[in-house]
């Protein structure tokens, strides 16, 4: 490895420069360090413990107001629950004694209340064959530690017999038996550094991305736990860093790994070509995380705790994996670069030349046909967004539950003995005398779409306080569930209050609805506010946001046809109310990525030669290569998500997949190069106003391009001087050309 800069010449160099001379000089404190936070925050992560909460409660909703006098009043009754379906062909009676499972029950930590079966409740079933053991747990929802629920798994099932099927509900028990996540990460990561042994030629060389990634998204996993005590954490969330993570993660050490590749097939040395790498591609993992973060505060504007919370940590994330491949990587490209030098050298002088021959004449062939490319491209994709219009939006229960769970037969067996709509039962707090509460059931039972017979008579659950509850004629999923809430709200009078699971969910989805416009408007106008200003053309920016949110639209309407419709093996249901907003957000600033990598190489292009059809060939030429095995990546590690228990999970990964797949195939490879073609030299049009006041940001490290631009035009027709440090007119990489 030849000499790292001298004092006197390292006081030359750019921030990113210097950063990367430190990490090379000081490559084992680097790592040391990146080891000793990942150890700190593993151990420091179970000590403290973790405290994950599923609130996703929003303030003013009906159904919150409810909670909230419950938890006040009655907090027996403002807990979670789980209930206990015990099926037995000889019937139940009064003869047949449960105090011995009420009592096991009872003995639970956590358990507040055990609730034999009744009939006058309605949790004895018509035929006498199945009944229902309820079991209130103490604290807010989403309290209850996963220890509690498999007690009441294990006491409950001992009390199965030959005669007597016991099956359990409750989204507590949902969580923990659709817990284990298998080998699903794994699986997306073997993926991932297959294609990267494809790409480098060199197990060891395709292993510096992965190891990157993997210990700034492993730090995360004990920072999630810290952080679920101060902030409102879904249990989910360390799934989601993991999925973001990795992603990302991977795909900004590849960037600048590639960048690195280039350099040392230019003629640097490891050195050189280690600081250009973070002074051309770390920039543009600068910009491409500061994007995505940008994307996710977006979620701020929906005002869920629970929103809040998980932004904060993928968030963090992304800051993770962006530090450790400005860091690490140099780190480990110092440590290892003389093993692997010699085999990237070999593999990458062949795999170069015919890869940036095919993306050469591939972009040439776009150009032939812009209009074509273009138009082609967007009916496809608006085609595929146009079922997303109707996507129904609640929360999937224990009937989209994989066939054989204990909660699917659960499910099935209260549909099919109770009725659909007891697996989604309403209830009706009445604030006054019990007498207000008597005419309140009296009204539910004349109103179409309940079960008359299934209206309990009202109980006292704390003073001034009646609860009754009733059963829709209909499922938990049926729109006319979340019709009939509706209804009910608007005829009954001011002093009753709609709640329980299903009424929940008809909040959730409304106000995501009404409030999903406003975070449109933030995520959208800040993220191209951010591309304006670092390629200083409005028509760059305006096209990469309706771009961006045409291939999301695809991908959300894919998902719709698959798991709201039932297609291709998955359970029909609908989508997961706060799914659409945080695939959004987050493919929204991973899209951003890839129009900066792409993007950045054809503004140097040109700026070089003044010459959009040369900027968009020689752009794809040189990014196109690197942009596609990025993609894939991404498309393996979130794909293998669909492999997961958890259908919201499921759904995300699927999503995430499709959206980046579609950016990557068609939008940077159809879409952009012809709009650009189109576009010619006005796609880098800025109002000459806005270019006075908005201040410069050198993405690719470049000269200021500032007195180029301000000579325009140049002294030679079709061309322009080019800057210090451009490409050959041959098109080979340079020094300060970008990945």
């Amino acid at each position: 490895m030849s000499d790292l800069p001298t004092s006197a010449a390292r006081r030359d160099l750019s921030v990113m420069e210097r950063l990367a001379s430190f990490a090379q000089r000081h490559h084992w404190i680097a790592l040391f360090i990146w080891v000793a936070v990942l150890a700190a925050t593993i151990v420091g992560g179970q000590l403290a413990g973790s405290t994950y909460d599923n609130d996703f409660s929003l303030p003013g909703t009906q159904s919150q107001q409810m909670a909230g006098l419950l938890e006040r009043h009655a907090p027996a009754q403002s807990g979670d629950t789980v209930t206990i379906v015990l099926h037995d062909a000889r019937g139940w009676n009064s003869e047949i004694d449960l105090s011995g499972l009420s009592d096991d029950l009872a003995a639970i930590n956590h358990v507040e209340q055990v609730s034999p079966p009744d009939a006058r409740r309605g949790t004895v079933s018509r035929d006498g064959t199945t009944a229902l053991v309820d079991v209130a747990l103490e604290g807010k929802r989403g309290d209850t530690p996963s220890t509690t629920y498999k007690q009441i798994i294990d006491v409950a099932e001992s009390h199965r017999s030959a005669h007597t099927q016991v099956e359990l509900s409750g989204n507590g028990i949902r969580q923990v038996e659709g817990g284990e996540a298998g080998s699903t990460e794994g699986i997306g990561i073997l993926a991932a550094l297959a294609i990267l042994v494809i790409m480098f030629g060199s197990f060891l060389a395709a292993s510096l991305p992965l190891i990157t990634a993997i210990l700034a998204v492993g730090s995360m996993f004990g920072v999630a736990g810290l952080l679920s005590h101060v902030l409102t954490l879904p249990d989910f969330s360390t799934a989601m860093l993991a999925l973001v993570g990795l992603g990302v993660g991977i795909d900004y050490s590849l960037l600048i790994f590639s960048r690195y590749r280039s350099e040392l097939l230019a003629g640097a040395d490891r050195a050189q070509a280690t600081c250009k790498a973070l002074n051309t591609a770390g920039r543009s993992v600068l910009f491409a995380a500061a994007s995505v973060i940008i994307a996710l505060g977006g979620l701020f504007t929906l005002g869920v705790a629970a929103y809040e919370g998980s932004v904060t940590a993928v968030a963090l994330t992304v800051l993770m994996t962006m530090l450790a491949s400005l860091t690490l990587l140099p780190a480990l490209l110092s440590l290892f670069g003389g093993r692997i030098e010699k085999r990237v050298r070999k593999h990458a002088a062949k795999a170069r030349r015919g890869s940036g021959e095919s993306w050469r004449r591939w972009a040439v062939l776009v150009q032939r046909r812009p209009w074509l490319a273009l138009t082609a491209s967007i009916a496809a994709l608006g085609t595929l967004a146009i079922p997303a219009l109707g996507l129904q939006l609640g929360f999937s229960d224990a009937g989209t539950d994989a066939r054989g769970t204990t909660s699917r037969a659960a499910y099935d067996l209260i549909s099919d003995k109770f009725g659909p709509g007891a697996n989604g039962p309403m209830f009706v707090l009445t604030q006054g005398t019990e007498s207000q509460a008597r005419a309140t059931a009296e009204q539910l039972r004349a109103v179409p779409g309940i079960v008359a017979d299934r209206v309990s008579p009202p109980y006292r659950v704390a003073e001034g306080l009646f609860m009754t509850r009733a059963e829709p004629t209909t499922g938990p999923q049926d729109h006319a569930t979340a019709d009939l809430v509706t209804a009910l709200r608007d005829d009954l009078g001011n002093a009753d209050l709609v709640g329980g699971a299903t009424a929940a969910y008809v909040d959730f989805s409304t106000e995501m609805a009404e409030r999903f416009p406003i975070f449109l408007a933030v995520v959208i106008g800040l993220s191209g506010l951010l591309l304006m200003w670092v390629f200083r053309s409005v028509w760059i920016a305006a096209k990469a946001v309706v771009l961006n949110v045409l291939s999301i639209g695809a991908a959300l309407g894919v998902m719709k046809l698959v798991f709201q419709d039932g297609n291709l093996g998955a359970q029909s249901g609908p989508i997961e109310a706060f799914l659409p907003v945080f695939v959004f957000a987050i493919v929204f600033g991973l899209s951003m990525d890839y129009e900066v990598f792409l993007i950045s190489r054809m503004r140097e292009e040109w700026l070089r030669t003044r010459d959009a059809s040369v900027a968009v060939r020689e752009g794809i030429a040189h990014t196109g290569g690197v942009i596609t095995a990025a993609a894939a990546i991404m498309v393996a590690v979130f794909g293998s998500f669909v492999l997961f228990p958890d259908r919201m999970l499921q759904e995300m990964g699927f999503a995430m997949a499709v959206a980046v797949l579609l950016d990557a195939l068609v939008i940077r490879c159809l879409v952009v190069p012809a709009a650009m073609r189109l576009l010619g030299d006005k796609a880098w049009w800025l109002p000459r106003w806005l270019e006075s006041h908005l201040p410069r940001l050198h993405l690719d490290g470049l000269p200021d391009p500032a007195a180029s631009i301000r000579s325009w035009p140049p002294s030679e027709p079709g061309r322009a001087p080019a800057p210090s440090g451009s490409p050959s007119h041959d098109g080979s990489a340079s020094a300060n050309s970008v990945p």
